[in-house]
């Protein structure tokens, strides 16, 4: 009696770490696919560093704790398809590219705001890449959050345009001294 109680104990609280598990990792995926694939960018560098950093470390012991848990090989396939797929597309990538892209990008100086939408700005954004120096852009930037941002490419006549105003407001949130 007591030994089916244990027993039964270890089932759940395996089913409760698996499901907590690839639950995370499902998170950390779908933050690093929205912030690598598409123009939504993650503004918050904390969130940043737990979906690049999380990608790195979740995905092979999601990988293994579901190829260790799972008993029937129909379920151990299913739980090891998402992670393997994972994996490949890390070492496609390579993990030191995935590290050196975990810095967010700060704004240094905002260029115009829009006169309609004061939430839509054109930035000078740059981007620590650690002993390699930093990345620079000029880009139009939607906030939809204080954590996510849509950016798209600035048009390159944006000056002439009526719905821009010309602010060359300082920002510089990585800390230049001046």
């Amino acid at each position: 009696m007591i030994k089916s109680i244990g027993k039964a104990l270890r089932v759940t609280t395996k089913k409760y770490i698996s499901a907590f598990l690839n639950g995370i990792f499902i998170l950390i995926l779908l933050l690093f696919i929205l912030d690598g694939l598409t123009p939504i960018y993650i503004k918050s560098q904390a969130i940043k560093w737990f979906a690049y950093f999380g990608i790195l470390v979740v995905t092979p012991l999601n990988l293994i704790w579901n190829l260790w848990t799972f008993k029937t090989k129909k379920w151990k396939i299913i739980g090891a398809t998402l992670p393997v797929l994972a994996l490949i597309g890390l070492l496609i990538t390579g993990p030191l590219n995935i590290v050196f892209s975990a810095s967010a990008w700060k704004t240094q100086k905002i260029v115009y705001q829009n006169r309609h939408l004061k939430f839509k700005k054109v930035e000078l954004q740059m981007q620590d890449i650690g002993a390699l120096g930093y990345n620079k852009r000029t880009v139009e930037v939607l906030y939809l959050t204080d954590w996510f941002m849509i950016v798209t490419p600035v048009a390159k006549d944006i000056d002439k345009s009526v719905e821009w105003i010309n602010v060359d407001k300082e920002v510089n949130e990585i800390n230049f001294s001046k």
